[in-house]
């Protein structure tokens, strides 16, 4: 019987971190792997494909995706389906952020980046969810903005670390936010007054949500990690004093632990645990 191929796939990944993650993994991982490089514009990702596919020994391939697209979300599935593929490594970094002068109003804002940063994460691993393999490592992208010391009211904080959250409930508390910043209430209940910083909150929800799901494969394990600020054309490359190979690089450690070393359901900065 043929061995399976093992499969990573990296989300927003032809250029900034996630092309770095990619570029880390192909060093990292051997034959047997084959790497998807994604990107929502098929011409960029395939000009990263032919940067990066003469890296390490896996197979690269690249393939359309944008997270917030029902019909290329659909599309990818189609294929992992139609390839007969499981799905070993999958890293959500897609993402998001509005320029801090940006000319958008707050509540064009808080729709925009939730709909993004938030449900383009939670329907891209849903649709992945039943391809995940024995010992699958998720990992997403989240960001010491995602703290939650963010949320400055003690109910809400409580009940966004509540163990007992679920994807419906952390929903409404995003939709909450994105209705309050319609009139401008959202810091009254306790959000912060970033759209980008809320989006990341429900992100590090999301894994421990994931974390703990039934459907989850045995061995398998969801984390998230900040990849600090770093130079990419989200963040400006003037500014931010790391390079966006610094930042990929707990994105690499926690998608490659072996089972030994690994944890689930927690959050990472520079390869170290960190408080929620």
């Amino acid at each position: 019987m043929a061995t399976r191929l093992q499969v990573a796939l990296v989300t927003g990944s032809n250029k900034g971190i996630g092309y770095e993650i990619v570029k880390g993994l192909l060093s990292n991982l051997g034959k047997g792997w084959i790497v998807y490089l994604t990107s929502r514009n098929p011409e960029l990702g395939n000009k990263a494909l032919e940067e990066l596919k003469s890296v390490g020994e896996p197979e690269l391939r690249m393939h359309q995706l944008d997270i917030t697209n029902k019909e290329s979300v659909a599309s990818l599935k189609q294929h992992f389906e139609t390839e007969k593929l499981g799905l070993d490594i999958l890293v959500n970094n897609a993402g998001f952020a509005y320029k801090s002068k940006a000319p958008e109003p707050f509540s064009v804002q808080a729709r925009n980046t939730i709909d993004i940063n938030y449900y383009g994460t939670l329907n891209l691993t849903n649709a992945l969810f039943p391809f995940l393999t024995k010992n699958a490592r998720v990992v997403n992208v989240g960001s010491m903005l995602g703290a939650i010391k963010q949320i400055k009211s003690k109910e809400l904080a409580d009940k966004i670390m509540s163990p007992d959250l679920t994807e419906e409930g952390l929903t409404a508390i995003v939709e909450d936010f994105v209705s309050s910043a319609q009139n401008d209430t959202h810091q009254s209940k306790g959000f912060p007054n970033s759209a980008y910083s809320v989006s990341k909150i429900a992100v590090h929800g999301l894994t421990r949500i994931w974390a703990k799901s039934p459907a989850l494969p045995e061995g398998a394990t969801v984390n998230v990690f900040c990849p600090g600020w770093c130079k990419t054309d989200m963040a400006g490359h003037e500014l931010p004093p790391r390079t966006a190979t610094q930042g990929a690089d707990t994105g690499v450690y926690l998608s490659t632990l072996s089972g030994d070393a690994a944890v689930t359901g927690k959050f990472f900065s520079e390869r170290k645990e960190r408080e929620w």
